[in-house]
This record gives structure tokens, sequence and C-alpha cells, in this order.
């Protein structure tokens, strides 16, 4: 078996390595803390830029934000901008679980704004489709002045009625996962990152079926 460093050793080591004289021992014997005196600043030396200077506007974010803009302005006339939301209450996925926290109103809604749900028909409690490049989904509308007009907001961490998923409280009321409408190939091109919001998406209220008498 390899050799496993205690954690004593390992926090031992990295003050013997530090800029401040002092033990693990000593900082045991001052639980409130050590007092090594006032900040020194470090800065601009510290700065690893060749003029010593943050760069706020470096000429690659400028140029993104010009595609950014051009973007945004030939939105195809109809769509709308989804964007995720969390609840307090379950904290994402995390409490989904919990009988207490799971009862109530329904919380995985399609948010949208108020001139969009005229636009598209749309009135609180009825049943949308929303569809992106890549999937669609049908859950419950919430007409709310809470988002801009535009955009549209289904919360994450909900979807579990997910083949695998061992939630039995949540699979109730498994809701819909918006990972099934976020695009794989849409990809933030300074950073690397997946575009988790922003995703282009169509809207359209679904007809509910009448029972027959």
């Amino acid at each position: 078996m390899p050799n496993i460093v205690p954690p004593r050793a390992v926090l031992a080591a990295m003050l013997q390595r530090s800029d401040y004289p002092v033990t693990l021992e000593e900082l045991e014997a001052n639980p409130n803390g050590v007092d090594f005196g006032a900040h020194v600043p470090r800065l601009p030396e510290r700065l690893q830029t060749p003029d010593k200077r943050i760069a706020c506007a470096p000429p690659l974010c400028l140029e993104a934000l010009e595609q950014w803009r051009a973007d945004l302005a030939a939105q195809p006339e109809g769509q709308l901008l989804l964007i995720g939301r969390r609840h307090v209450r379950n904290n994402n996925s995390w409490l989904h679980n919990s009988p207490r926290l799971a009862k109530g109103p329904d919380r995985c809604t399609a948010m949208i704004h108020p001139d969009d749900a005229v636009a598209h028909g749309i009135a609180t409690g009825d049943q949308v489709r929303v569809t992106s490049r890549v999937g669609s989904v049908q859950l419950a509308a919430e007409v709310s002045e809470d988002v801009m007009r535009g955009v549209i907001s289904i919360p994450h961490g909900f979807g579990q009625d997910k083949p695998g998923t061992r939630l039995s409280v949540a699979a109730r009321r498994p809701g819909v996962s918006l990972n099934d409408l976020t695009d794989p190939a849409a990809m933030d091109p300074i950073s690397g990152n997946a575009v988790l919001n922003g995703t282009p998406v169509t809207l359209e209220r679904v007809e509910q079926a009448v029972a027959a008498e």
C-alpha cells in the first residue's frame, strides 16, 4: 500500500514553506489566531501583466461582445431565450426527495413575461411546449413580471423520471429536465465553457384533450 501522509504532517509542511515563522503547535495554542501585523500591499508588483495593470476590456472580449450584440439583433421573430432558475425550498435537486419540502404547488413551471404570454395566447396553468434545437419538453406555464420580455425561465434540478433515478418522492412530481433543451454544441468562445443560459427556444400552447363524457 502507498504511504499515506498524515494530515498534521501536511499542514506542518505547508507552514514551513509559508512566509511567516509559525508552527502547527503555535497555531493550536492560539485558537483565536495569531496576529502577524498589518497587511502589506502586494499590488501592482504581483500582477503578471506586462504593464502591471488589470485588463478589464481586452480586445478578445470586446470582439466577442460585438458578436453577441449581432447575434441578439438577428434573433428570429417569436423566438425566446431560455434561462434556468433555482428555488430556495428545494436547492436544485438536493431536497426534491424530502416529503415535507416537496409538497405544495408545482415549482417546475415555464415562467414567461405577460407580454409574451399574450403574444402566444398563454395563461398561467396552461400546458406549453418549449422546443430548442436539440429537444422539447412540456410543462405548465407561469405568467410573471419577474422575467424580462423575450425570456423564458425553467428551473434546473428537475426531471427525476429519468431511468436509474432512485428518488421515490421526487418521482411522483418529476418535472422536466432543463438539460434536455441545452445545446451541447453551444460553447462560449472565450472561456470554452458550455452555454447553459440564453438557449434559443420556441414556445407554443398545448391544446388539452377534452375528456369524453
